[in-house]
């Protein structure tokens, strides 16, 4: 222990600085005075860089102690060069130690709602019957758990040593969270060498300039320094020339200065200048051989012992490192002694709980014991590590880093444990780990039976995250002979949604078409017709879309929706009744069948594309709030499950979609903003990606912000659509831009090639597509006559559907190209439709050309009416110009544009009013979730209904509601 402290005080000689910085840092964090927990803390990233044997593990070990000291938490955690490839292996060293100590019941108290996503990316067993969260969903689970971990045992310091060699998973999750480290009571040490950086790891060089600071970088010692270790260990004796050549030998690095001392100590050497001759050649020799030597003398036992240690690495326990080894449990602990007393292995902790793992005295020292191993050897220790971690039920994936290290040799033991190691992995939520197991256990090479199954697996390993990766291995699988009929189904499936997730929908419906003659029962054949007419149906080019409507009409009047093959198919022809314009009526009653009970986002056998459908059929035929709530319930299944990729992305972003159609502009564009975010982590030029697109660009042109939309659109200008049908149609929404840019006959040639590719397919609904509604605005200057045909055309199409959003918009469209009364007249009715619509938005651009037309027959008194609510309303949603348009035609009517009126008809709920009031007083939305048991969509939910209700946003509620509004929260959360 003495010795211990001995070098840790020697490592730290000349490190002033960098201990200044630890102090200040800790100061920081903890507050100057200790004695008032109320004091600011500022959490925050430091990081130590350098060579190996420059100090920065025993920096991060004085760190720990003297936040020890001053009452913190401290975590820690170190990468292993040779555990890279064990998924998540820093963030079970973080966590594992605060998780040991309790039972399940207080695992879900801790992890709570994250419990299923999170558990085994931290080390704790969980049933086999949970799904497989995406990586995104697993690193938000981690944020949560150390926000959580930071608030309520703050001052937390998180120590991360050896970051270089940290696995792919820990560190994508810590490079993406260190940011947050300075809003938290936490702070976080790295230590790592900028030399040994992998191409994954490169980005920590930045962790600490983005805190505005820099990694210190830690020098090597002066030869004053040098002379003070030489001298402490061989005695004052010790003359200038002798610690001067020390110096030289060792370029000044703590280790090898004081292992260079221990030696010249072991060989009784005088430090004097009458040596320097025989210090050169003992530098020499150890060069060459000095560690193997000593290991070697120290006699076999003690050389496959820490051999042993070397392969099994962070699992290295005296038991399983004695059954590596082949020792009996008293000859480990006599060799470990011996190893220790040789400076090679680190001395046991004292008082430490459990069976520690065995360690190095120096990684430095690892790194040279496990290459020195001759490589036939090391592959079969691996082995043998491998059955022992097995037979000591740490999981196949801990015995999977071991498997990857040995020879293909066409063992069938070896892929099974590869097989479940991958399972493992994609259940903690690191496909890439899976994957790497499975292209292993492909190249044993599995037995022939067992080839198809591997394949599957290594595709669906990527088929929430990278689609497109998926679609090579699965055809290679449904390539294999003899596959049975179940896997070949499930194969077909998977390569489907592969196709279709990556926008190629001709290839998704041909691949199952394919496949429908080669179905052995009515139950496979019924879905693959529904498979092949949903990507069909999905396919932007369809050439054959009228008589595939007649089909699935014929199909599904012989339906009753007994399974899920037959609610699938209902849903579609419900989606295929809608866009091709028949009564809402027809389309609601197929939606309804399909629905039932309700239809999951996160099947792993059914896709999610149908549940999606059936939601916005909802939309489109005016029950918006259906429509959210199924929205809602997708996002919520997608978020507990840890989805967090094109899924998710879908589903915030049509809940986007359907705030804008009900007119709550500001809600929309964040939500779609939010759905692109996580839709261009999975990839760009995605349907998930393009539907964000649109609504974004859609959202922008009602809120009058058309240079930011054309800003916007020209950055995706040049990217590819995918071949897919997408809601909204984007160019439809380019052609939508084009127009309220003044660029007519752009806009007309756009909507031209539109209007011909749907009329094609038989998608006629305007509201589905309304390219008409901009078509006969783009004529009106140059063709007024075919502008009136167009925007008739489109009132006897939205007739046909019978909404009233359709009908008002529509002839809200034929108003805009009429003259005169008939002008007025049609303007009339449409905001009589659109009154009866939950279009907020439509009524209040329909109320504002209302106003305005009468305004200029001379009817101010009816047309300030008008004007007045389209103020309102545009206010409400959000729709900024549109109310400067409606103040000008107030102003010209010589009205004055007064304050908004509360709609006393309309009065909050008890629960709007309590979230009203909070927001008054400026609680942030999380809080008042938290303070009423709200999640915190909700919370905004709510509050948009208070809004659109008193007529003003957030900063107006104080005022309205007679309520001080403080500086800050009476209640703010911990750490604030």
């Amino acid at each position: 222990m003495r010795d211990r402290q001995d070098r840790t005080r020697r490592a730290l000689l000349e490190r002033e600085a960098e201990l200044a910085a630890v102090d200040h840092a800790l100061t920081e964090l903890c507050g100057s005075d200790p004695g008032d927990p109320s004091g600011t803390r500022t959490g925050g990233v430091i990081a130590f860089a350098g060579p190996g044997g420059l100090g920065k593990t025993a920096l991060l070990g004085e760190m720990r102690r003297r936040a020890a000291h001053r009452g913190c938490t401290v975590m820690s955690a170190r990468g292993g060069e040779h555990e890279q490839g064990a998924a998540f292996h820093v963030v079970r060293q973080l966590f594992q130690p605060v998780l040991a100590t309790t039972g399940e019941e207080e695992h879900r108290r801790i992890l709570g709602s994250w419990y299923d996503i999170v558990a085994p990316a931290v080390g704790l067993v969980v049933s086999g019957s949970g799904g497989a969260p995406d990586p995104q969903g697993v690193r938000d689970g981690l944020d949560w758990l150390v926000t959580r971990f930071a608030v309520e045992h703050a001052p937390v310091v998180m120590i991360l040593d050896d970051v270089h060699w940290a696995d792919p998973e820990s560190l994508d999750w810590l490079l993406r969270f260190a940011a947050r480290a300075v809003d938290l009571p936490l702070l976080l040490a790295v230590g790592y060498r900028p030399e040994d950086l992998t191409a994954d790891a490169v980005a920590v060089r930045g962790i600490t300039e983005r805190q505005g600071s820099r990694p210190h970088v830690l020098a090597p010692l002066t030869p004053a320094g040098v002379g003070r270790i030489v001298r402490d260990v061989l005695g004052e004796e010790a003359d200038e020339a002798f610690c001067r050549e020390c110096w030289a030998v060792t370029g000044g690095n703590p280790f090898e200065v004081v292992e260079l001392t221990a030696k010249v100590r072991d060989r009784d050497l005088k430090p004097q200048t009458v040596n320097l001759g025989a210090l050169r050649e003992l530098v020499a020799a150890a060069k060459d051989s000095g560690l193997g030597d000593r290991l070697t003398r120290l006699g076999t036992a003690a050389v496959r012992l820490a051999w042993a240690v070397a392969v099994l690495g962070i699992e290295a326990t005296p038991s399983l490192t004695a059954n590596v080894a082949g020792l009996s449990e008293t000859e480990t602990a006599e060799q470990v002694a011996r190893l220790a007393d040789a400076r090679i292995l680190a001395p046991p902790r004292q008082g430490a709980r459990g069976a520690q793992p065995l360690e190095f005295l120096h990684p430095l020292i690892a790194t040279a014991v496990y290459q020195a191993i001759p490589g036939a050897l090391r592959v079969a220790m691996h082995g043998q590590a491998a059955t022992v971690v097995l037979a000591a039920g740490l999981g196949s994936a801990a015995a999977g880093r071991h498997l990857l290290e040995m020879h293909p040799e066409g063992d069938s033991w070896v892929v099974r444990h590869l097989r479940e190691a991958a399972r493992e992995y994609l259940r903690a939520g690191a496909p890439d780990a899976g994957r790497r197991c499975l292209a292993r256990a492909l190249r044993e090479p599995p037995a022939p039976e067992e080839r198809a199954a591997v394949l599957y697996e290594l595709g669906c390993s990527a088929q929430l995250t990278e689609p497109s990766v998926t679609v090579n291995h699965l055809r290679a699988a449904l390539e294999e002979p003899d596959l049975g009929s179940d896997l070949r189904e499930a194969i077909t499936y998977r390569l489907a949604q592969a196709y279709g997730h990556s926008g190629r929908m001709e290839e998704a419906a041909q691949v199952v078409a394919a496949e429908v003659p080669r179905a052995t029962s009515a139950r496979t054949r019924l879905r693959m017709q529904a498979e092949q007419f949903m990507w069909s149906m999905f396919r932007a080019d369809e050439k054959e879309s009228p008589a595939r409507s007649r089909r699935l009409a014929r199909l599904a009047d012989h339906l009753t929706g007994r399974g899920m093959a037959e609610r699938y198919l209902l849903g579609l022809r419900a989606w295929d009744a809608m866009t091709r314009g028949e009564p809402a009526a027809t389309a609601l009653h197929y939606a309804e069948e399909a629905l039932g009970d309700g239809l999951s986002w996160t099947d792993d056998d059914w896709g999610f594309e149908v549940p999606i459908l059936v939601a916005l059929i909802f939309l489109h035929c005016d029950q918006p709030g259906r429509a959210e709530t199924l929205f809602n319930t997708g996002i919520a299944e997608c978020e507990r499950k840890g989805w967090r990729g094109s899924h998710l992305a879908f589903g915030i972003t049509l809940l986007g979609y359907a705030r804008l159609r009900r007119g709550a502009l500001v809600e929309a564009e964040e939500l779609a903003r939010e759905g692109m975010r996580i839709a261009d982590l999975v990839g760009s030029s995605t349907p998930a990606h393009w539907t964000a697109v649109g609504t974004l660009i859609e959202t922008l042109i009602s809120r009058g912000r058309i240079r930011e939309a054309q800003e916007f659109a020209a950055g995706h200008g040049g990217e590819i659509l995918p071949q897919a049908v997408l809601c909204p149609d984007v160019p439809t929404v380019r052609g939508e831009l084009l127009l309220a840019s003044n660029l007519h006959g752009e806009a007309r040639q756009q909507l031209a090639d539109v209007g011909r590719r749907m009329d094609g397919r038989g998608m006629r609904n305007p509201v589905w597509c309304p390219w008409q509604l901009h078509m006969a605005q783009a004529l009106a200057l140059t063709d007024p006559r075919q502008a009136a045909e167009v925007a008739d055309d489109a009132v006897r199409r939205a007739r046909q559907f019978g909404t009233h959003s359709a009908i008002g918009r529509a002839l809200h469209s034929a108003a805009a190209v009429a003259q005169g009364s008939e002008r007025i007249k049609l303007l009339a009715e449409a905001v009589s439709h659109l009154e009866r619509s939950p279009s907020a938005y439509d009524l209040a651009v329909a109320l504002v050309d209302h106003g305005a037309a009468l305004r200029r027959v001379g009817l101010p008194q009816e047309a300030g009416d008008r004007l007045y609510r389209g103020l309102e309303g545009a206010v409400q949603c959000g729709a900024d110009t549109l109310a400067s348009r409606a103040r000008d035609e107030l102003s010209a009517a010589g009205l004055r544009p007064m304050q908004l009126r509360v709609d006393h008809t309309s009065p909050l709920t008890s629960q709007e009013q309590a979230v009203a009031e909070r927001a008054a007083e400026g609680w942030p939305d999380d809080r008042i979730g938290e303070e009423m048991g709200l999640a915190e969509r909700e919370v905004a939910r709510l509050l948009s209904g208070v809004y659109r209700k008193v007529g003003t946003d957030r900063g107006g509620l104080a005022t309205l509601l007679g309520t001080p509004r403080p500086d800050r929260p009476p209640h703010p959360l911990p750490g604030d």
